[in-house]
């Protein structure tokens, strides 16, 4: 399994409507947390019901905690833009 698919899966606890997933590691090379072959640095779109009435740290920290160890190790940067579904309608 990818990394790319291993944080689909493991994102999935948070029910997304929308997950927008994206390897920016090439873009940081020679940057001290990146590493040959990438899978270090992404870029997060998602969107959940479950992000309704809480803060972005709430989304942030409910986004860390369903990554887990992934969070460690490979996963040295990630860009996160958690919405909820009616931020997208508006």
């Amino acid at each position: 399994m990818t990394v790319a698919e291993d944080i689909r899966r493991q994102l999935g606890a948070l029910a997304p409507s929308r997950l927008e997933l994206l390897d920016e590691s090439a873009m940081h090379a020679g940057h001290a947390g990146a590493a040959p072959g990438g899978n270090t640095h992404w870029k997060l779109t998602i969107v959940s019901a479950a992000f309704e009435g809480k803060p972005t740290v709430a989304r942030h920290r409910m986004i860390y905690e369903a990554l887990g160890d992934l969070m460690r190790h490979p996963i040295h940067a990630l860009s996160i833009s958690a919405k909820s579904p009616g931020e997208i309608d508006a």
